[in-house]
């Protein structure tokens, strides 16, 4: 054991050296099949004996090894029982011994296992944790409270539901009491220790880690234990929220230090007490509005502060959706004090905000867009004042006008030496002018009706866009955003106004400018009227579209350094955007946009570094690819063919989802050619097991897979590869996850092989198909199974039938195909929704009337039922499915890409109309299906619509024949 703990901890100092780094991990993994290699990572992890970053590598290894090797996705454990045990007995206490940044580590791995097993299956961790706390020991109890926040978080986003609660009310039953009563401890300490600043920070970050569990254990309901309590409580927390004490000061402006964390955590939880408590916790909220008054007037503009302003203005936002509270700021004086004291220093550019503007762009653009700057004090006091609005929208927009108009006037005395006061103007503009909540994609939607969003853009803000020079780019910024703000509600004829003020930014020699600019154009080019068309026609953009997109590839790769490349995901969203806009536009200019995709490419696979960015790049290839490769897919082919190979080569593992679908994409985009010899060479190593392995790869390629079997059915034949590839099937088809990736390759098969190298093949798969509904069947895998027999039962063209899909059931077991057909065929095709599974079914049921020997002799009444299932496929909607095991796909919005799955809405694949022939009117090609079938067998179905049809099902069907 020791010499492979050795062995491993080499392997992790070596994953730490970027030149190593690869064969080491790789190393790693398959070290890690061994049993017991998790317990080797957690001595490793608290053995002093290793350099600190090798335990941390290994802390590290180890949270990713939980999370990809704890359990199934049906919860069944994948290690040994005996090594699950005894990580659970060993974690805690380990992670209560280790430093800090190794304990957050594991105590992500904590979180994981907790995710799968609390509280049932580890319903011994809450008597663990308070076992472990000591009154007057922080350092033990911080790792203890680490582990209890890391674990009860988790309840803060999750809707209400009995086994929620039941778990709450385990950890409340046995942690409550303890913990107020170490608050209660944790505040003797901190008085015994107010001049021992050692002890005394120790005791402040306790501190906030149980402000975090007051409000994890808050979150869903007030603990009837809190609720006892709740004056004791409240003293403390306006104790600590006016606390002060020197030796917790931070000598750094810039840095929050414990002090800060701990009075903005005490804020958090008031605001959730203000919302959802408030007929408990009434008596106790006047001193706090009044701490947070006098905190926010008396407070210094220093950047350390901005998360305690912040969550001060977000708990006065609470407070201001009360009418009983509400009312207090009412009168237009009170509304001015608000805005001169608390607003305007708050809304103000300070020096930090320049510095980042200069230093930082990319942080400055990050955390100036929606969404971003949560904890900005920008951000919390605009809240502050729309919340206000929303009460009093007359008072406060006459307020706020004044200082907009007073600031305007300051600019235009010396607009060199005072162009902060735009800046505020703008600002304060803008904020008042917003209502709602402004959404990603349309930005502001709704506004307020005292103001005039055009009005102000032309007579203050359009001549900055104008101007040349002389003025600080920090305004030209406040116009393009003010435009990327109210982009929905700016009108059609000033866009195509501005926007080639907006395309002549992109030429800025400043950083935040020219990728504003880009924002606001990708933003212009993606915005409908009501009538659905874009505000900015294709017409206009495709003159300027060639040196744009030359322009912003110049501007991406200026630095040409992996990361610096990757840095600007805002600009390689606006190529994206010009792409699919300008769409088949861009052939002209084919082998320079070739040129620079695959340049970036390259330089971005050797590190990737920013998921956004290159989630947008391949977005762009995508589009690139969708609308080039029709008039020159052999140019496209070859020449992305080899920097494609060698991101597989080199095992990108974050490229490869993306690289398989665009493979599949250029494949898509030549559907009649043949398969070139280098993509020939593709299949050997993606028909190996281990690449199926990576649950990010499957879905792409499962569709790569598909379109080389499409293009090379000879060469796959040739090489005897059909075998393997029906392997994958059969795993695919062994999880919940894969079964419909499995079906999907399968009909890929199907449709692309001839049936005569496909027969010996068809009893086997049937068998894994049944054997699989029958053990674990989910609605999403009979759906499937339903669809497939349709599939199959349709395609006479290629020699399959009704009659051969029952000769194949009948040899897995004999009879076997009736009870298949009546407890899932007929009653479940109902449910199909696809227009083109339905029209599939009602082929497949046609033919089989029409055609089928064995409905004709052998299931007299089948033929029955099967007419009455294709009336109601074709007069009745689809019943609905249930969704319990539906698998969700990935939402690309939320943009936590690991090395999943993500789609490319770019090239996602066609659906094509699997039966043109039938035309537009599916009642009129079944009738006109069966009279022909019927003159061929002599009369045979008339005659069967007579003896085996009840009167209703006779009439619907005579009209679909006569009409």
């Amino acid at each position: 054991m020791a010499d492979g703990q050795g062995a491993v901890a080499q392997l992790l100092e070596a994953s730490l050296d970027p030149r190593q780094n690869k064969q080491a991990e790789l190393a790693l993994r398959q070290e890690e099949v061994k049993p017991g290699f998790s317990l080797q990572l957690l001595q490793i992890t608290a053995s002093t004996s290793y350099p600190y970053n090798t335990r941390l590598a290994s802390a590290l290894f180890f949270k990713n090894f939980i999370r990809r090797n704890w359990t199934d996705e049906d919860g069944n454990y994948k290690l040994q029982l005996e090594e699950v045990a005894t990580i659970k007995s060993e974690l805690i206490s380990l992670m209560i011994s280790v430093p800090a940044g190794i304990q957050s580590q594991l105590g992500e791995a904590v979180s994981t296992i907790a995710a799968s097993d609390f509280w049932e299956r580890w319903d011994t961790l809450v008597d663990d944790l308070v076992s472990r706390l000591q009154p007057s020991n922080p350092t033990v109890n911080i790792g203890v409270l680490q582990v209890a926040h890391s674990i009860f978080k988790r309840w803060r986003p999750l809707f209400r539901s009995d086994a929620l609660y039941t778990e709450i009310n385990h950890v409340l039953e046995r942690f409550g009491t303890p913990f107020l009563g170490l608050l209660e401890g944790l505040d003797a300490f901190l008085e015994e220790n107010k001049a021992n600043k050692e002890n005394l920070m120790q005791g402040f970050v306790q501190l906030n880690l149980m402000m975090k569990l007051l409000y994890d254990l808050s979150c869903q309901d007030l603990p009837p234990v809190f609720e006892d309590n709740l004056s004791g409580v409240a003293s403390l927390l306006l104790k600590y929220l006016t606390y002060d004490n020197q030796l917790l000061h931070t000598d750094d402006e810039s840095e929050s230090g414990q002090l800060e964390y701990v009075r903005a955590g005490i804020f958090e939880v008031l605001a959730l007490y203000a919302q959802k408590y408030m007929d408990v916790f009434q008596p106790h909220i006047g001193q706090f509005v009044e701490s947070s008054w006098t905190l926010l007037t008396t407070i210094g503009p220093e950047t350390k502060y901005d998360i305690l302003v912040s969550r001060a203005l977000q708990f006065l936002t609470s407070i201001a959706s009360m009418p009983e509270h509400a009312s207090a700021f009412e009168s237009e004086a009170v509304l001015s004090q608000v805005v001169e004291k608390v607003i305007l220093p708050n809304v103000s550019l300070r020096e930090s905000d320049e510095e980042l503007f200069e230093d930082e762009p990319i942080e400055f653009i990050r955390r100036d867009l929606e969404g971003s700057d949560s904890d900005t004090r920008r951000r919390a006091a605009t809240d502050f004042l729309r919340r206000l609005a929303e009460k009093f929208e007359a008072s406060v927009t006459k307020v706020v006008l004044q200082y907009t108009e007073h600031y305007l006037t300051e600019y235009a005395k010396n607009p060199g030496a005072n162009w902060k006061s735009k800046d505020t103007a703008t600002y304060l503009f803008s904020a008042i002018a917003a209502k709602g909540v402004a959404t990603a994609s349309h930005g502001v939607t709704m506004i307020n009706p005292l103001v005039s969003i055009p009005d102000f853009f032309q007579k203050y803000l359009v001549a900055d866009l104008v101007a040349q020079d002389g003025l600080h780019p920090i305004l030209k910024v406040d116009a393009i955003k003010y435009l990327y703000t109210f982009r929905s509600i700016i009108t059609k004829e000033l866009w195509q106004q501005v926007l080639p003020l907006l395309v002549q930014h992109l030429a800025s020699t400043k950083f935040v400018v020219y990728t504003y600019a880009g924002i606001a154009v990708e933003r212009a080019l993606f915005i409908t009227d009501e009538q659905g068309q874009p505000v900015i026609p294709t017409s206009t953009i495709l003159p300027l579209a060639k040196d744009l997109l030359e322009h912003i590839f110049q501007l991406i790769q200026r630095d040409p350094e992996p990361q610096k490349v990757q840095e600007n995901e805002f600009l390689m969203r606006c190529v994206m955007r010009v792409l699919i806009v300008i769409k088949e536009g861009v052939v002209p200019y084919t082998d320079s946009v070739l040129h620079h995709l695959i340049n970036i490419t390259k330089i971005s696979s050797a590190n990737p570094s920013n998921p956004r960015f290159y989630y947008f790049h391949f977005e762009a290839v995508g589009a690139f690819i969708r609308y080039a490769a029709p008039a020159n897919p052999d140019k496209l082919e070859q020449a992305l063919y080899a920097p494609f190979a060698e991101i597989l080569q080199a095992d990108v593992q974050e490229f490869m989802p993306y690289i398989f679908q665009l493979f599949a994409a250029l494949l898509e985009a030549n559907p009649s050619g043949t398969l070139p010899p280098y993509y020939q060479n593709l299949i050997a190593p993606i028909i190996m097991p281990v690449m199926w392995e990576s649950k990010g790869n499957v879905p792409a390629l499962v569709r790569l897979l598909s379109s080389i079997i499409h293009r090379g059915s000879e060469y796959i034949m040739q090489n005897n590869q059909i075998e393997p590839i029906l392997g994958i099937f059969q795993k695919l088809l062994s999880t919940k996850t894969n079964e419909s990736y499995g079906f999907d390759l399968l009909e890929s098969v199907v449709t692309s092989f001839p049936r005569t190298a496909l027969e010996q093949y068809f009893i086997s798969i049937m068998q894994i198909i049944l054997t699989r509904l029958q053990n674990s069947r989910t609605e999403t895998l009979t759906l499937r199974f339903v669809r497939f027999y349709h599939f199959v039962s349709a395609r006479n063209d290629k020699g399959y039938s009704a009659d051969f899909v029952i000769q194949v059931t009948d040899k897995v077991q004999e009879g076997l195909f009736t009870p298949i057909y009546l407890n899932f065929i007929l009653p479940e095709t109902q449910k199909l929704a696809r227009p083109f599974d339905r029209k599939t079914a009602v082929v497949s049921f046609t033919k089989t009337l029409a055609n089928s020997e064995a409905f004709a002799n052998r299931y007299k009444k089948g033929w029955g039922f099967t007419c009455e299932a294709l009336l109601k496929v074709l007069e009745l909607p689809p019943v609905p499915t249930s969704k319990d095991d539906i698998i969700a796909e990935h939402d690309v919005e939320d943009m936590a890409f690991g090395v999943g799955f993500t789609a490319l809405n770019t090239i996602r694949p066609q659906t094509k109309d699997p039966w043109p022939e039938t035309g537009a009117d599916l009642k009129v090609w079944v009738g006109r299906y069966l009279k022909e079938a019927d003159k061929t067998h002599g009369g045979r179905i008339s005659g069967f619509v007579q003896e085996r049809l009840g009167a209703e099902a006779r009439t619907v069907l005579s009209s679909y024949i006569t009409a």
